[in-house]
């Protein structure tokens, strides 16, 4: 069995949540307002962003389709570094600390 790298992992979400939009997009054109009115609170609700508690792995399409709601889609690279940091976190801080060292 393949290994699926956080790179495709990321790619994979990315098309899923652009389908989602896609779907979202229609839905909107048949009904003025369903993004905002019906469908914004439910994504919210499922991503969690009013709870005070930490990111998890399970928030994090929700996260991604209002990240596609908004005005600037997220890149492939944002994705493959917040995916990496839910999935080894550790690893994100780690790779931030020498290229601060490095800046200085």
């Amino acid at each position: 069995m393949a290994t699926l790298t956080t790179e495709q992992a990321a790619e994979l979400l990315l098309g899923v949540a652009r389908a989602q939009l896609a779907m979202v997009d229609a839905m909107e054109s048949a009904k003025a307002g369903f993004k905002s009115t019906h469908l914004r609170p439910h994504v919210e609700s499922a991503a969690r962003i009013k709870v005070n508690r930490p990111e998890s792995l399970a928030d994090f399409p929700a996260r991604l389709l209002l990240q596609m709601l908004g005005r600037n889609a997220p890149t492939l690279e944002d994705v493959t570094k917040d995916l990496q940091a839910l999935i080894e976190p550790g690893a994100s801080a780690a790779a931030a600390a020498p290229a601060a060292e490095s800046a200085a």
